[in-house]
């Protein structure tokens, strides 16, 4: 456990594999700015990696004041105990008082190990982030300017705010696609600091003699057209209604968590809470009855329309415009309107 350090920075992990950087730290970036502008301090990215100097000028175009790089062989490859090492000697060097991290597999794996190291809290998988104040209920000691790190809990029946108060740096792991990536500024300038990543003697548990990956089939987050399909849609077989309303709009398939689960689409197409955050310019609902987990996931598409047999199906509490009908009525003649601009 570090000191509490209110004048310390605000850092985001910049989580990088084979020389590029995911999505997830540059998304966190804006919310980090805003963290830092609140408090009045630098903010600043941690990036270790081999060969990663280049990616330094892209995290500073996407808000950093402050990079922290540390280059060494040991860290060409992802394993816990070197980036761990690392993470936990820069914070012990500059105390940081806010450290965020992508709720990705990595992030994941990363931030409890240096969370436990450092004996201090950590947040998992929030989708908000705000600075405030917080009195403690017994003692009435007035905390200024903690991290609020807020998170759906109980099934997501509850959204609920953490603090930590006392043990310091305050950290949390951010899901994917939460925050919002704004566009990079080419023009801002950044401090670029080398650091060392002191690994001398480290034996790392792992040889990686190969690494393989699969691209996603589907870029959900990129999407302005999702036409995403439930557990209402009724088989794998109908689940093909949903492929040609999309393809006639150009959109991708999406699918609530349930409808992977019964197989009517893989994983990678999974909107919610457990899958992908998305904010299309159209999201068409269809079958999802809209548990809080998949709203999590979709509610701030700039327009939402829902079909659904059940005229209370929480979907339509988020919905600009709803449809009460079967789909398998619904959907052949919205695909029919879209091809020929009939009616009816």
């Amino acid at each position: 456990m570090i000191e509490v350090n209110r004048q310390g920075e605000v850092w985001v992990f910049a989580e990088a594999e084979d020389g590029k950087l995911s999505d997830v730290p540059l998304e966190l970036m804006s919310k980090g700015k805003s963290l830092a502008e609140k408090l009045s301090v630098p903010l600043a990215a941690v990036l270790p990696g081999k060969g990663v100097r280049p990616l330094a000028d892209k995290l500073v175009a996407h808000g950093a004041d402050k990079v922290y790089l540390v280059e060494d062989d040991k860290l060409s490859h992802y394993q816990t105990s070197g980036y761990a090492k690392v993470v936990c000697g820069l914070i012990s060097e500059h105390k940081p008082q806010v450290v965020m991290y992508g709720a990705t597999p990595i992030g994941r794996d990363l931030a409890p190990s240096v969370a436990s190291a450092m004996k201090c809290g950590l947040t998992a998988d929030c989708t908000d982030l705000q600075i405030g104040d917080h009195t403690e209920p017994v003692s009435k000691t007035e905390h200024k300017n903690l991290l609020f790190q807020i998170r759906p809990a109980f099934g997501g029946n509850i959204i609920a705010t953490i603090v930590n108060y006392d043990r310091w740096p305050q950290m949390a792991t951010v899901r994917e696609g939460v925050m919002p990536m704004t566009e990079p500024d080419e023009s801002r300038k950044g401090e670029i600091i080398d650091c060392t990543a002191k690994l001398d003697g480290l034996t790392l548990p792992l040889e990686i003699i190969e690494s393989h990956r699969r691209e996603k089939a589907v870029n959900l987050k990129a999407a302005r057209i999702i036409v995403a399909g439930g557990a209402g849609v009724g088989s794998r077989e109908n689940f093909k209604l949903i492929w040609d309303l999309a393809g006639c709009l150009g959109a991708e398939v999406g699918g609530s968590r349930a409808a992977v689960d019964l197989g009517y689409v893989n994983s990678d197409h999974q909107v919610g809470q457990t899958g992908t955050t998305v904010r299309p310019a159209l999201y068409i609902a269809c079958g999802i009855s809209g548990a809080v987990q998949h709203r999590a996931g979709m509610a701030e598409s700039a327009k939402i329309i829902a079909i659904n047999t059940d005229a209370d199906a929480p979907i339509f509490g988020v919905a600009h415009y709803g449809i009460v009908g079967d789909l398998n009525e619904v959907l052949p003649k919205m695909i029919k309107a879209v091809r020929t601009g009939a009616k009816g």
